[in-house]
């Protein structure tokens, strides 16, 4: 069976990696006595995913992975377990029990919420209405470098949605393995924009929520995708 858990990464936690908070992960399935399934072979790893993996340094309340599970006793009891093995900043939200042929968070991510504004001592008088005039903008070019060329690329038609939202500004971004832009990327050109110079921490970033498309134009959180389990 299949369960997709929400959590929240917050405070220090931000400077853990991915691949740390994936083995944060299985080590707290295992202290939580989790009956995840395994792989076969010699060796074998805990049949779990990442929906869509948090950059360094960002805050977030709408994390999620999906496990496999061998039993499964109950949204709530699950989720009381992994609390209890759980470290400040880390904070299991739900437990939700997936249909059979749900596919995987990872494969279906379409787009994620953010609220960003600058960190103490980095605001400056009009800083929102800035922002939003240069989302306004029919384009944004920025110039994408590989190893072997440089391209430019118009990221404007992946910024979604974007509203003034205190204490900052609420973005919905392209999330996935189709299209993506992270926010550090649309706000470093936000920033050569305005002849300012860009830093990561400049800016704090704080991820809200993640959504599958659903039909045309709209959008399905992947917690409600899951259903609460008694």
């Amino acid at each position: 069976m299949k369960v997709r858990v929400k959590f929240k990464k917050t405070g220090m936690m931000k400077f853990i990696g991915h691949l740390d908070v994936m083995r944060y992960f299985q080590k707290a399935n295992r202290r939580a006595g989790i009956d995840i399934g395994y792989s076969g072979g010699f060796s074998p790893h805990q049949l779990l995913s990442f929906a869509s993996p948090l950059g360094l340094g960002l805050t977030s309340e709408g994390e999620y992975l999906d496990m496999e599970l061998n039993s499964f006793e109950g949204s709530e009891a699950m989720r009381a377990r992994l609390n209890g093995c759980m470290t400040e900043g880390m904070e299991i939200v739900s437990c939700r029990l997936l249909p059979d042929e749900a596919k995987t968070a990872m494969s279906i991510v379409a787009a994620a919420d953010y609220l960003v504004f600058p960190r103490k001592g980095e605001e400056w008088d009009g800083w929102q209405e800035d922002l939003e005039g240069f989302l306004d903008q029919g384009s944004i070019l920025i110039v994408k470098k590989t190893k072997k060329s440089e391209k430019e690329t118009d990221i404007r038609p992946l910024v979604y949605q974007w509203e003034r939202r205190d204490p900052g500004t609420f973005l919905k971004l392209a999330c996935g393995s189709a299209e993506n832009l992270k926010p550090e990327l649309l706000l470093e050109a936000f920033y050569e924009k305005m002849g300012r110079e860009w830093s990561p921490y400049r800016f704090h970033i704080h991820r809200l929520e993640l959504y599958a498309a659903e039909g045309e134009s709209g959008w399905i959180s992947l917690e409600e995708m899951g259903k609460e389990q008694p």
